[in-house]
């Protein structure tokens, strides 16, 4: 079947995005900062704001627990936009070529707070390209929960087999291919390239 739409993640593959660029400014060693995204704010505790739950709801609950690290924690919130160092620019690049072509639509599903996205659609001017974006914090649902991407397929009439799915997490790929999307797992830019064109015919510099 052709192939018609090529759906992005974001953090990982189109922005650069790391709690740890906030925390350098914050901690003196970089066995706090692992300590403290390790055993504070974790992976675990900032996929509920993922998930739709409120930041301020998510700091609180986690200061309760933690209150040495109050401080800290708040910063999670307060200073985010820190944690986004850029663009990566060969995912733009892919983005860009693929638009250029004018033989695919272009969708966004990301894994992202509703709070901070808006920081990102309004500093990245790249992300207008897209025809449609589902973020999983304003769906309070997220990947790789099988609905989210049900509701990005229903939402924009789009057949599974006609499109392809760019991720740098294995699980959000394994879900697509079950799903019968076509998966791209967002390690190597050379190889996610080449995956392109040996699914579409598109030759990519």
């Amino acid at each position: 079947m052709t192939i018609k739409n090529i759906i992005f993640d974001f953090g990982g593959v189109l922005l650069d995005w790391d709690p740890r660029y906030l925390y350098r400014k914050v901690f003196k060693t970089e066995e706090e900062i692992e300590n403290f995204l390790q055993n504070i704010c974790t992976t675990e505790w900032n996929a509920q704001m993922d998930a739709g739950k409120p930041f301020a709801e998510g700091v609180k609950e986690l200061i309760a627990i933690h209150p040495e690290y109050a401080k800290e924690i708040q910063m999670y919130k307060d200073r985010w936009s820190e944690m986004i160092s850029g663009q990566i620019d060969e995912g733009v690049s892919i983005l860009k070529q693929v638009e250029a072509s004018h033989q695919f639509k272009l969708f966004g599903l990301t894994n992202w707070s509703s709070e901070t996205f808006p920081f990102a659609y309004n500093n990245y001017k790249f992300l207008e390209i897209f025809e449609g974006i589902v973020v999983s914090g304003e769906e309070k649902m997220k990947k790789p929960e099988k609905r989210i991407f049900h509701l990005l397929l229903e939402r924009y009439h789009l057949t599974p087999e006609e499109c392809i799915f760019i991720d740098d997490n294995q699980n959000n790929i394994d879900m697509a291919n079950k799903l019968g999307i076509h998966g791209i797992l967002c390690q190597d830019f050379a190889k996610v390239k080449e995956e392109i064109s040996n699914l579409t015919g598109l030759k990519l510099k």
